[in-house]
């Protein structure tokens, strides 16, 4: 967002002093290397990371001491760099004996940047809440004023503000006396309370595009494509603070800082909290949390590991046997946890029984492991489960919730065939892969042809994109039907892009309870609404190069099933995580998302190389 220069004088001090730095630091990071203010609404937040002896990291922004030579050309608002005037200078940065040098150039500072509404004005509508489901974000709008929920439709948003209500809520004569400045800033009477702050740099910038004439901006303007966060992993102690840098990269390859524009989000409070402005602060007990930072629909994580402070120490030697030993015992000592003693016998073929084949094992079963001497009887008995009919059934039952199958729905003979294709998979042990690939393609009688009986289930266009993505790439894309998705980079185009894969699949009638299912060949997708046309396309991919003249789908299931699809094999691992352990390593199991990382991302990603690494073997990777 292009944030004017509005600071109160107290804060414009040549030199910011702050507390004495700890002992054994040994470097100073400075983040940006260098600075850039190109215009007179536009800042800098500075991130400083001191490395100490022991190697940690930890954040020195608030305890450091910041001189620039030149305040002609620029001042410092505690960690906020701003431009005065066009020139150079230079960034001091001391802790201690420790000192970084930053250089500075400002330029066109002379004049107010035009306004972009889309890249200015629409994020502070985010940023406050008003573009929110419980404000003017919902479908009924608040008080007769509505935005598009997060902001997901500019050019609605600017209608709304400009001409509806015979656009009364701007007033170019007097732009001050306009009801979108007047009533966030407490001086006409607001439902959602004071929200702006007079003089603020977010009131300027509404001042100044009311002032510019309300431009809508230029259509070739560049967009945002990402957001960056610094750090993007830290370990902190309790009680402690961390800040963040925000910066959005636009589509020329421009940066802009956005630390004071982003929104910020944690999953676990209790554990890491953070303001408006970026800034966590870990409370007292220990743990984890991932915190979003959300610009214009473009989200990044930041997590965060508070350590029991009362750990063992010494830590304890741990017997290590795989890979999988070595990063369970890197994040457990991580964390100052200890691992539980290794389970005795009974209790293992308790548990790898109920895992692997849902029941209990008989009492000569279990006599007949204990009197086993044999050093590899375990690897021996796991051998045996995964023959045994049960993995079948067991596996069979818990996928047919996975892909709908469901007899009031598909009919006893549709659910019949759809179970019995399915559970026939797991007891070949064929490829995941594989199957996968057969479902997502099927065509024909679904009184014959199991899969088929997925698209009864998923029976439009919309609801089989929302299916197959939760089932095979753990993406949950519901939320993006309407608008952008809160919490994820998914927008309307990316759904729709999907759902046209099954635009024109085909369920015709031929008998009670009994469909025949083809794809009729590729139709259009339109948005709803807008009509607009959408372009076939996977999830994060380019739209279709040429339009396939049959069924697409078989574009897609090569696309899913790819081996460095970054989602399919790391879904199925994270399955079979949460069966063996009662919680994936991701939670829920198939909400793969950046904002909700995995409690465990390097095991994840060695699991799921494993997987490709064995052809799609589930069985393999259970071993």
């Amino acid at each position: 967002m292009r944030l004017p220069l509005v600071i109160p004088m107290v804060f414009a001090l040549p030199l910011v002093a702050c507390a004495a730095p700890p002992t054994g630091l040994q470097a100073l990071i400075v983040e940006p290397s260098s600075i850039v203010l190109n215009g007179h609404n536009r800042q800098q937040h500075l991130l400083v990371t001191g490395r100490m002896a022991d190697g940690r990291l930890i954040d020195l922004t608030q305890d450091c001491e910041l001189n620039i030579d030149k305040r002609a050309v620029a001042r410092i608002a505690r960690s906020l760099i701003v431009g005065v005037a066009d020139g150079t200078a230079e960034l001091r940065v001391r802790a201690g004996t420790l000192e970084t040098r930053i250089p500075i150039r400002a330029q066109e500072l002379a004049g107010f940047p035009a306004v972009h509404f889309a890249n200015d004005v629409v994020p502070l509508f985010s940023k406050f809440g008003c573009n929110s489901a419980g404000c003017h974000g919902k479908a009924s709008g608040q008080n007769g004023f509505r935005l598009s929920v997060f902001g997901f439709d500019p050019n609605a948003d600017y209608d709304a503000l400009t001409r509806e209500a015979r656009g009364r809520r701007v007033f170019p004569a007097s732009p001050r006396q306009s009801l979108v400045l007047l009533k966030p800033t407490g001086q006409l009477a607001h439902g959602g309370g004071r929200r702006l702050e007079i003089g603020s740099p977010d009131y300027e910038i509404l001042l100044h595009w009311i002032e510019q004439g309300m431009p809508l901006g230029r259509a070739d303007a560049p967009k945002p494509v990402t957001v960056r966060v610094s750090p993007v992993n830290r370990v902190l102690t309790s009680q402690s603070e961390q800040q963040i840098l925000a910066t959005v990269v636009f589509s020329d390859g421009g940066t802009r800082d956005v630390t004071a524009a982003a929104t910020y989000t944690s999953n676990a409070g209790l554990i890491a909290e953070v303001d408006r402005g970026g800034r966590i602060r870990t409370g007292k007990l220990p743990g984890e949390a991932a915190i979003t930072v959300n610009y214009m629909g473009h989200v990044a994580a930041v997590r965060i590991q508070v350590p029991r402070a009362d750990g063992p120490n010494p830590y304890p030697v741990v017997p290590v046997h795989n890979r999988i030993d070595e990063l369970v015992k890197s994040k457990l000592r991580l964390m100052g946890i200890a691992p539980s003693e290794l389970a005795d016998d009974a209790s293992f073929l308790r548990r790898v029984s109920v895992d692997l084949i849902g029941t209990l094992p008989t009492p000569n079963e279990v006599r007949e492991f204990l009197a086993d001497k044999r050093a590899d009887k375990r690897a021996r008995w796991i051998d045996r489960l995964l023959e045994r009919e049960e993995y079948a059934d067991l596996w069979a039952m818990k996928w047919a919730d996975i892909l709908l199958i469901n007899r009031d729905k598909l009919g006893d003979r549709g659910a019949y065939e759809f179970h019995r294709w399915l559970r026939e998979q797991f007891a070949r042990n064929r490829p995941y892969d594989a199957w996968v690939r057969e479902l997502l393609t099927a065509s024909g009688d679904s009184a014959k042809n199991g899969p088929v009986n997925f698209f009864r289930a998923a029976a439009t266009p919309e609801d089989a994109a929302k299916a197959v993505s939760q089932a095979f790439l753990g993406v949950r894309m519901e939320c993006a039907q309407c608008h952008h998705h809160p919490f994820d980079k998914w927008g309307q185009d990316d759904f729709y892009g999907l759902a046209g894969f099954f635009n024109g699949l085909t369920r015709k009638p031929v008998a009670k309870g009994k469909d025949l299912v083809f794809h009729a060949g590729f139709r259009e997708t339109r948005m709803p609404l807008t009509d607009r046309l959408v372009a076939m396309r996977p999830p994060d991919s380019p739209a279709e190069a040429a339009i396939p003249p049959n069924d697409p789908r078989s574009r897609l299931a090569a696309w899913l099933t790819a081996r460095d699809n970054p989602w399919f094999a790391r879904l199925a691992v994270n399955r079979l995580w949460k069966q063996f352990l009662g919680r994936g390593l991701v939670d829920p199991e198939d909400d793969l998302r950046a904002t909700n990382p995995a409690t465990n991302e390097p095991l994840l990603d060695y699991l799921a190389s494993q997987l490709v690494e064995h052809d799609f073997d589930l069985q393999a990777v259970m071993r």
